[in-house]
């Protein structure tokens, strides 16, 4: 047990070492690449219910939900290769990334232009995470 210990020790200094603050926040190539494909998302899809589709005041049928869902994502798909993301990689890491607050908003300070575009999405419909919300 003795033995043990220092190692425990030796170990954990490392990984504190090598590992502290490496790991804890977004790499600053992918925070530009989740913040830039969202807010393209946002746009779309603000875009893409605008339209006032109505199905007569009630929910869209099976089929029509069916027939949106594949529309989106083939759109999602598009818009997200532009960026060169996968809807699935998205899907995964987009969490991941926005979950890291003050790095975005560090990046978006930096870019005016993207800010202004960020904070005009309907974040109260969109959710804050990656899959929270609708999901984009």
């Amino acid at each position: 047990m003795l033995i043990l210990t220092p190692i425990i020790l030796l170990g954990f200094a490392f990984n504190l070492f090598f590992l502290g603050g490496t790991g804890l926040s977004a790499e600053p190539e992918k925070v530009e690449q989740f913040v830039k494909a969202r807010i393209e998302i946002g746009e779309m899809m603000t875009d893409y219910f605008s339209g006032g589709r109505g199905y007569g005041g009630g929910r869209p049928s099976p089929d029509q939900m069916r027939d949106m869902r594949e529309d989106i994502n083939a759109k999602l798909r598009q818009l997200l290769g532009k960026h060169g993301l996968t809807l699935e990689e998205y899907t995964r890491e987009s969490s991941g990334i926005f979950a890291d607050n003050a790095t975005v908003q560090d990046f978006l300070s930096q870019h005016p232009d993207l800010k202004k575009r960020y904070e005009a999405l309907p974040f109260d419909r969109m959710g804050t995470g990656g899959r929270s919300g609708r999901g984009y």
